[in-house]
């Protein structure tokens, strides 16, 4: 018997169709079954991190090493998802939703997560979008403009990524306790979506964000077979592309495409969370993990070298896909500042298609043909790069750890910048927007994280900076007034100061929050 279920969150347009009663069943199910289990693999995380922070290193796992050295493949790719070579990310927003699919790219990564803030509304209306999406009805009119969707571009086909374990969902509970956003944005999806899915020739297709296991991956890798059998759909359907984003997970690679192997799609490098986790998992560990300004650290540090190569190799040695990291760049009217930014998205891309990789990211449709120009000169007709296994790339632990090889140091304008774009980026996603335009680039959660992080790690190290300054809170709080003074200009006081707040709390807490969104929740309704 499935545990009761409340709906606590507000009435929203459309929900009715979403929040059906047996919906709402399905999603006591998988709570029921799986809320558990979530419980305790968060509680293992710390107990991990702790190991990390005494010993200052992670390694590969000796308990799996059969699993590394097994001769095995990940399932087959259904045809929709044979050719990757561009990607586009975006929250589900209905005007995001209709230009994605329009955009010509291959896949839309259909984003619950990251560039999502998970107001009530914006999580019931993300899936009344999907619902709309996948059956090709969707239309909106806005500001005296209509949009649809095009009869002579082949759609880009919906992958979606829901929340992070870490994450809950206060708009829902089970049994008297908090929903599991995971459960909630993946159950309501899939309910819906997946035998229509199914119908028009693609299927039920997920992207997984910040696992940092095995153990996570097997979990969802039950909920997936779970659903398949509670919903009459045949098994092995669901296919899921892991985002490595975090430390940990680069040292477990091919474990967790092992644990989902018959549904397994692919891994991607999700590089900003994954500098955030670098971060994060040694910001207590000593100087050799300082990184230098964000924007300094680039694809071609050493340790980040190592991990790119390092999934590339997994991936094809495994038959999965590799998929490279994202083009945030936003096309701007200032052509010499679009000339700038296009010089470096192609070499960035050129770089991914030649080291192996299947296909890459954008954040906007103008960016879709560059990233298809580098894809189609190393591609040329074949849909990927599956045969090329990469055999010559051997990584070690200490390669993946190899940070302080990283070229750069900490400046002061790199601290400005991440008070700047840390606050603004707070700012947006506390008033429901989550994918921001900020300085001419497509920032997500990540962004911030990383800005709070990094200050984290630079008072807590009691870093130096270009002009002498040690980076103290003192410091911090300095620059962080100076940001507030010159951001009142752009943002009315009941956005800007909360985002001060809320940035001065998660960059100068005694104790580091392990993840921005939980205190930024508490704060939205």
């Amino acid at each position: 018997m499935s545990s009761e279920v409340q709906v606590l969150g507000e009435p929203v347009e459309r929900g009715d169709e979403i929040l059906t009663p047996e919906a709402l069943d399905f999603l006591a199910g998988l709570h029921d079954a799986f809320a558990g289990r979530r419980d305790e693999l968060l509680q293992a995380r710390s107990k991990r991190r702790e190991e990390a922070r005494t010993t200052g290193r992670l390694d590969f796992l000796p308990e799996t090493k059969e699993i590394r050295d097994g001769d095995w493949q990940v399932a087959g790719a259904p045809p929709a998802l044979r050719d990757r070579r561009v990607e586009i990310t975006g929250p589900t927003s209905r005007k995001m939703t209709i230009n994605a699919l329009n955009s010509g790219a291959k896949v839309w990564l259909a984003d619950l997560e990251d560039a999502n803030t998970p107001h009530w509304a914006n999580v019931v209306s993300g899936q009344v979008n999907l619902y709309d999406a996948v059956r090709e009805t969707i239309t909106l009119e806005s500001g005296g403009k209509s949009y649809a969707l095009k009869d002579d571009v082949e759609h880009a086909t919906i992958v979606v990524r829901p929340r992070g374990w870490h994450l809950p969902e206060r708009g829902l509970s089970f049994g008297g306790r908090e929903a599991v956003g995971a459960l909630v944005d993946f159950g309501l999806h899939f309910f819906h979506n997946a035998a229509e899915q199914l119908e028009r020739g693609k299927g039920p297709y997920y992207y997984l964000p910040k696992m940092e296991s095995h153990l996570e991956a097997r979990l969802w890798n039950d909920v997936f077979t779970h659903s398949e059998k509670a919903l009459g759909i045949e098994h092995g359907t669901v296919r899921a592309t892991v985002l490595i984003e975090t430390i940990p997970a680069a040292f477990e690679m091919e474990e967790i495409l092992y644990e989902l192997r018959e549904h397994a799609s692919g891994l991607n490098a999700g590089r900003w969370d994954y500098l955030f986790s670098v971060i994060k998992y040694f910001r207590d560990a000593g100087e050799r993990f300082v990184l230098p300004d964000r924007n300094s650290v680039t694809m071609t540090a050493p340790f980040m070298r190592a991990y790119t190569e390092l999934l590339v190799r997994t991936c094809h040695k495994r038959g999965a896909f590799a998929i490279g990291g994202m083009a945030a760049f936003i096309p701007s009217k200032d052509p010499e500042v679009n000339q700038g930014a296009f010089d470096k998205v192609h070499a960035d891309k050129s770089r991914e298609a030649g080291d192996g990789f299947d296909g890459s990211w954008v954040a906007h449709p103008g960016m879709v043909e560059l990233c298809k120009e580098e894809f189609d000169k190393v591609l040329g007709d074949e849909p990927n790069q599956l045969g090329r296994t990469r055999d010559e790339v051997s990584v070690t632990a200490d390669q993946l750890l190899d940070v302080a090889s990283t070229p750069g140091g900490a400046t002061a304008g790199g601290l400005r910048a991440a008070v700047d774009v840390g606050v603004r980026y707070i700012a947006s996603w506390l008033s429901g927007n989550g994918a921001a335009a900020i300085h001419n680039l497509m920032e997500d959660a990540a962004t911030a994280e990383i800005s709070r992080s990094q200050i984290w790690q630079w008072v807590k190290n009691g870093t130096t900076l270009d002009t002498g300054d040690v980076v103290t809170s003192e410091l911090v709080r300095g620059v962080l007034a100076d940001v507030r003074g010159e951001l009142a200009r752009e943002l009315p006081a009941d956005r800007l100061l909360p985002a001060i707040e809320l940035f001065e709390q998660v960059a100068l807490a005694d104790e580091f929050p392990d993840f921005l969104t939980l205190p930024a929740y508490e704060r939205i309704k």
